[in-house]
Protein backbone atom coordinates (compact mmCIF):
# COMPACT_ATOMS: atom_id res chain seq x y z
CA UNK A 1 0.00 0.00 0.00
CA UNK A 2 1.22 3.58 -0.63
CA UNK A 3 -0.07 5.05 2.40
CA UNK A 4 -2.22 8.42 2.40
CA UNK A 5 -5.53 9.51 3.97
CA UNK A 6 -9.17 8.14 3.86
CA UNK A 7 -12.19 8.62 5.71
CA UNK A 8 -14.86 5.67 6.62
CA UNK A 9 -17.69 5.07 8.36
CA UNK A 10 -17.43 3.48 12.03
CA UNK A 11 -21.09 2.74 12.31
CA UNK A 12 -21.09 -0.40 10.02
CA UNK A 13 -18.50 -2.65 11.92
CA UNK A 14 -15.17 -1.69 13.67
CA UNK A 15 -13.76 -4.42 11.62
CA UNK A 16 -12.92 -2.33 8.85
CA UNK A 17 -11.00 0.19 10.71
CA UNK A 18 -9.15 -2.79 12.70
CA UNK A 19 -8.26 -4.28 9.18
CA UNK A 20 -6.43 -0.96 8.12
CA UNK A 21 -4.93 -0.19 11.53
CA UNK A 22 -3.28 -3.96 11.94
CA UNK A 23 -2.36 -3.60 8.15
CA UNK A 24 -0.96 0.08 8.15
CA UNK A 25 2.33 -0.67 9.99
CA UNK A 26 3.44 -2.28 5.97
CA UNK A 27 2.49 0.85 4.10
CA UNK A 28 4.80 2.78 2.51
CA UNK A 29 4.21 5.96 4.12
CA UNK A 30 1.49 7.07 7.03
CA UNK A 31 -1.60 6.16 7.23
CA UNK A 32 -4.34 8.02 8.21
CA UNK A 33 -7.75 6.98 9.02
CA UNK A 34 -10.58 9.28 9.31
CA UNK A 35 -14.12 8.51 11.10
CA UNK A 36 -17.35 9.78 9.61
CA UNK A 37 -19.76 8.69 12.39
CA UNK A 38 -19.42 7.21 15.57
CA UNK A 39 -17.73 4.58 15.93
CA UNK A 40 -19.43 1.07 17.10
CA UNK A 41 -17.61 -1.42 19.29
CA UNK A 42 -15.30 0.71 21.06
CA UNK A 43 -13.86 -2.01 23.00
CA UNK A 44 -12.71 -4.54 19.84
CA UNK A 45 -10.75 -0.90 18.34
CA UNK A 46 -9.12 -0.83 21.88
CA UNK A 47 -7.92 -4.33 21.68
CA UNK A 48 -6.84 -4.05 18.44
CA UNK A 49 -4.28 -0.70 19.48
CA UNK A 50 -3.53 -2.04 22.59
CA UNK A 51 -1.94 -5.56 21.05
CA UNK A 52 -0.29 -3.87 18.28
CA UNK A 53 1.31 -1.69 20.75
CA UNK A 54 2.26 -5.42 22.43
CA UNK A 55 4.33 -5.77 19.19
CA UNK A 56 6.01 -2.73 18.94
CA UNK A 57 3.56 -0.15 16.60
CA UNK A 58 2.56 2.81 18.34
CA UNK A 59 -0.68 4.85 16.96
CA UNK A 60 -1.51 8.06 17.01
CA UNK A 61 -5.31 8.98 17.49
CA UNK A 62 -7.69 11.50 18.50
CA UNK A 63 -10.28 9.73 20.60
CA UNK A 64 -12.27 7.58 18.31
CA UNK A 65 -12.58 10.41 15.35
CA UNK A 66 -9.03 10.04 13.72
CA UNK A 67 -6.07 7.38 13.52
CA UNK A 68 -2.42 7.64 12.39
CA UNK A 69 -0.01 4.79 11.55
CA UNK A 70 3.87 5.16 10.20
CA UNK A 71 5.42 2.42 8.51
CA UNK A 72 6.97 0.06 10.79
CA UNK A 73 7.55 -3.50 11.81
CA UNK A 74 5.91 -6.00 14.40
CA UNK A 75 8.16 -6.95 16.98
CA UNK A 76 7.85 -10.02 18.90
CA UNK A 77 7.90 -9.09 22.32
CA UNK A 78 8.43 -11.88 24.43
CA UNK A 79 8.63 -15.70 23.36
CA UNK A 80 5.09 -16.51 24.56
CA UNK A 81 2.31 -14.31 24.23
CA UNK A 82 -0.69 -14.96 26.07
CA UNK A 83 -4.26 -14.92 24.16
CA UNK A 84 -6.82 -14.37 26.33
CA UNK A 85 -10.04 -16.80 27.01
CA UNK A 86 -13.11 -15.62 24.24
CA UNK A 87 -15.57 -13.09 26.85
CA UNK A 88 -18.11 -13.82 24.14
CA UNK A 89 -18.59 -17.49 24.11
CA UNK A 90 -17.83 -17.17 28.24
CA UNK A 91 -21.64 -15.31 28.01
CA UNK A 92 -24.05 -18.17 27.39
CA UNK A 93 -22.58 -19.95 30.32
CA UNK A 94 -22.43 -17.05 32.31
CA UNK A 95 -25.87 -16.48 31.28
CA UNK A 96 -27.59 -20.06 32.28
CA UNK A 97 -28.21 -19.12 35.76
CA UNK A 98 -30.19 -16.22 35.25
CA UNK A 99 -33.04 -18.74 33.47
CA UNK A 100 -31.89 -21.95 35.22
CA UNK A 101 -31.09 -20.74 38.73
CA UNK A 102 -27.88 -22.53 40.59
CA UNK A 103 -24.38 -21.40 40.06
CA UNK A 104 -21.79 -21.47 37.12
CA UNK A 105 -17.93 -20.35 37.30
CA UNK A 106 -15.85 -20.13 34.47
CA UNK A 107 -12.56 -20.35 34.82
CA UNK A 108 -9.52 -18.84 32.81
CA UNK A 109 -11.30 -15.52 32.67
CA UNK A 110 -11.44 -12.25 34.91
CA UNK A 111 -12.98 -8.66 34.60
CA UNK A 112 -9.67 -7.42 33.90
CA UNK A 113 -10.30 -8.65 30.12
CA UNK A 114 -9.53 -6.28 27.60
CA UNK A 115 -12.49 -7.74 25.65
CA UNK A 116 -15.58 -5.51 25.92
CA UNK A 117 -17.99 -8.41 25.82
CA UNK A 118 -16.79 -8.98 29.53
CA UNK A 119 -19.38 -6.31 30.08
CA UNK A 120 -22.16 -8.21 29.67
CA UNK A 121 -21.77 -9.17 33.45
CA UNK A 122 -22.72 -5.65 34.41
CA UNK A 123 -26.42 -6.63 32.34
CA UNK A 124 -26.95 -9.61 34.24
CA UNK A 125 -26.23 -7.87 37.55
CA UNK A 126 -28.94 -5.60 36.28
CA UNK A 127 -30.93 -8.23 35.60
CA UNK A 128 -30.59 -9.51 39.29
CA UNK A 129 -27.87 -11.95 39.18
CA UNK A 130 -25.09 -12.01 41.89
CA UNK A 131 -21.27 -12.13 40.50
CA UNK A 132 -18.56 -13.56 41.92
CA UNK A 133 -15.28 -11.95 40.72
CA UNK A 134 -11.64 -13.91 41.74
CA UNK A 135 -8.23 -13.47 40.14
CA UNK A 136 -8.99 -16.67 37.26
CA UNK A 137 -12.60 -17.44 37.14
CA UNK A 138 -15.87 -15.26 37.41
CA UNK A 139 -18.88 -17.20 39.07
CA UNK A 140 -22.75 -15.77 38.76
CA UNK A 141 -25.26 -16.74 40.84
CA UNK A 142 -29.06 -17.03 39.59
CA UNK A 143 -31.47 -14.53 40.79
CA UNK A 144 -32.39 -13.75 44.09
CA UNK A 145 -35.75 -13.57 43.62
CA UNK A 146 -38.01 -15.77 41.44
CA UNK A 147 -36.79 -14.68 38.10
CA UNK A 148 -35.02 -11.98 36.90
CA UNK A 149 -35.98 -8.63 35.50
CA UNK A 150 -36.21 -6.94 32.14
CA UNK A 151 -33.51 -4.22 31.52
CA UNK A 152 -33.31 -1.20 28.91
CA UNK A 153 -29.96 -1.49 28.14
CA UNK A 154 -27.33 -0.04 24.60
CA UNK A 155 -25.34 -3.01 23.35
CA UNK A 156 -23.60 -1.16 20.72
CA UNK A 157 -20.20 -1.58 22.51
CA UNK A 158 -20.72 -5.58 23.01
CA UNK A 159 -23.09 -6.28 20.33
CA UNK A 160 -21.95 -9.92 20.33
CA UNK A 161 -23.74 -11.08 23.55
CA UNK A 162 -26.77 -9.23 22.17
CA UNK A 163 -28.51 -12.54 21.33
CA UNK A 164 -27.37 -14.35 24.67
CA UNK A 165 -29.49 -11.35 26.22
CA UNK A 166 -32.65 -11.96 23.67
CA UNK A 167 -32.50 -15.96 24.51
CA UNK A 168 -32.98 -15.15 28.10
CA UNK A 169 -35.17 -11.91 28.36
CA UNK A 170 -38.26 -13.96 28.03
CA UNK A 171 -37.55 -15.15 31.44
CA UNK A 172 -37.73 -12.00 32.94
CA UNK A 173 -40.91 -10.30 34.90
CA UNK A 174 -41.19 -7.55 32.48
CA UNK A 175 -40.15 -7.07 29.37
CA UNK A 176 -36.41 -6.18 27.57
CA UNK A 177 -35.62 -3.50 25.45
CA UNK A 178 -32.37 -4.10 23.58
CA UNK A 179 -30.81 -1.20 21.85
CA UNK A 180 -27.54 0.11 19.30
CA UNK A 181 -26.70 -3.02 17.46
CA UNK A 182 -27.96 -2.15 14.03
CA UNK A 183 -24.77 -2.85 13.34
CA UNK A 184 -25.50 -6.54 13.69
CA UNK A 185 -27.47 -6.92 10.70
CA UNK A 186 -24.70 -7.27 8.90
CA UNK A 187 -22.67 -9.79 10.34
CA UNK A 188 -23.19 -13.66 9.50
CA UNK A 189 -26.56 -13.11 9.67
CA UNK A 190 -28.87 -10.05 9.82
CA UNK A 191 -29.01 -10.79 13.81
CA UNK A 192 -31.67 -8.10 14.66
CA UNK A 193 -34.17 -9.99 12.29
CA UNK A 194 -33.03 -13.24 12.72
CA UNK A 195 -33.31 -13.28 16.15
CA UNK A 196 -37.18 -12.46 16.31
CA UNK A 197 -38.19 -14.38 13.55
CA UNK A 198 -36.63 -17.59 16.46
CA UNK A 199 -38.28 -16.12 19.24
CA UNK A 200 -41.69 -15.56 17.49
CA UNK A 201 -41.36 -18.95 16.36
CA UNK A 202 -40.87 -20.35 20.04
CA UNK A 203 -43.42 -18.22 21.11
CA UNK A 204 -42.25 -15.22 22.54
CA UNK A 205 -43.79 -12.06 21.64
CA UNK A 206 -41.46 -9.67 20.39
CA UNK A 207 -41.03 -6.33 18.10
CA UNK A 208 -38.24 -5.83 16.15
CA UNK A 209 -36.34 -2.38 15.66
CA UNK A 210 -34.19 -0.78 13.86
CA UNK A 211 -31.25 -1.16 15.94
CA UNK A 212 -32.52 -3.56 17.87
CA UNK A 213 -35.89 -5.17 19.73
CA UNK A 214 -37.90 -5.30 22.53
CA UNK A 215 -39.05 -8.63 23.93
CA UNK A 216 -42.03 -9.62 26.51
CA UNK A 217 -41.84 -12.17 29.58
CA UNK A 218 -43.32 -15.58 28.14
CA UNK A 219 -45.06 -18.05 29.85
CA UNK A 220 -45.19 -20.91 27.48
CA UNK A 221 -43.00 -21.39 25.18
CA UNK A 222 -43.76 -23.76 21.99
CA UNK A 223 -41.52 -26.70 20.39
CA UNK A 224 -39.82 -25.29 17.88
CA UNK A 225 -36.70 -25.54 15.34
CA UNK A 226 -34.52 -23.36 15.78
CA UNK A 227 -32.84 -22.17 12.12
CA UNK A 228 -29.46 -20.89 13.03
CA UNK A 229 -28.64 -18.92 9.41
CA UNK A 230 -25.45 -20.59 9.48
CA UNK A 231 -24.56 -18.34 12.82
CA UNK A 232 -22.61 -19.75 15.27
CA UNK A 233 -24.18 -17.21 18.18
CA UNK A 234 -27.46 -18.27 16.82
CA UNK A 235 -26.86 -21.66 17.47
CA UNK A 236 -25.11 -21.13 21.00
CA UNK A 237 -27.94 -18.23 22.36
CA UNK A 238 -30.72 -19.99 21.72
CA UNK A 239 -29.41 -23.41 23.43
CA UNK A 240 -30.00 -21.90 26.32
CA UNK A 241 -33.85 -21.69 26.27
CA UNK A 242 -33.68 -25.65 25.79
CA UNK A 243 -32.25 -25.67 29.34
CA UNK A 244 -35.52 -24.76 30.66
CA UNK A 245 -37.52 -26.27 28.34
CA UNK A 246 -38.12 -29.65 26.17
CA UNK A 247 -38.71 -29.22 21.92
CA UNK A 248 -36.05 -27.01 21.22
CA UNK A 249 -34.48 -28.22 18.08
CA UNK A 250 -30.89 -26.43 16.88
CA UNK A 251 -30.85 -26.84 12.84
CA UNK A 252 -27.44 -27.19 11.57
CA UNK A 253 -25.36 -27.61 15.13
CA UNK A 254 -22.47 -27.54 13.61
CA UNK A 255 -21.98 -23.77 12.78
CA UNK A 256 -20.81 -23.58 15.99
CA UNK A 257 -17.47 -24.63 14.85
CA UNK A 258 -16.68 -21.56 13.71
CA UNK A 259 -15.41 -20.02 17.52
CA UNK A 260 -16.60 -23.16 19.91
CA UNK A 261 -16.16 -26.50 18.12
CA UNK A 262 -17.19 -28.63 20.94
CA UNK A 263 -19.70 -25.72 23.15
CA UNK A 264 -22.92 -28.61 23.00
CA UNK A 265 -20.37 -31.07 24.70
CA UNK A 266 -19.61 -27.93 27.23
CA UNK A 267 -23.38 -27.11 27.66
CA UNK A 268 -24.05 -31.10 28.58
CA UNK A 269 -21.58 -30.52 31.52
CA UNK A 270 -24.28 -27.90 33.06
CA UNK A 271 -26.83 -30.63 33.52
Amino acid sequence: MKGGKTKIAGDISSQFLSALLMTAPYAQSPIEVELTTDLNSKPYVDMTISIMKDFGVEIERSGYKSFKVSPSNYQLPITNYPIESDASAASYFFAAPAICGGTVKVENISRKSVQGDIAFLDVLKQMGCEVEEADNSITVYGPQGSSIVGVDVDMRDIPDTAQTLAAIAPFASSPTRIRGIASARVKETDRVSATCVELDTAGVRVEEHEDGMTIHPCQTFQPANIQTYNDHRMAMAFSLIGLRFDGVTIENPSCVSKTFPNFFEVLETLR
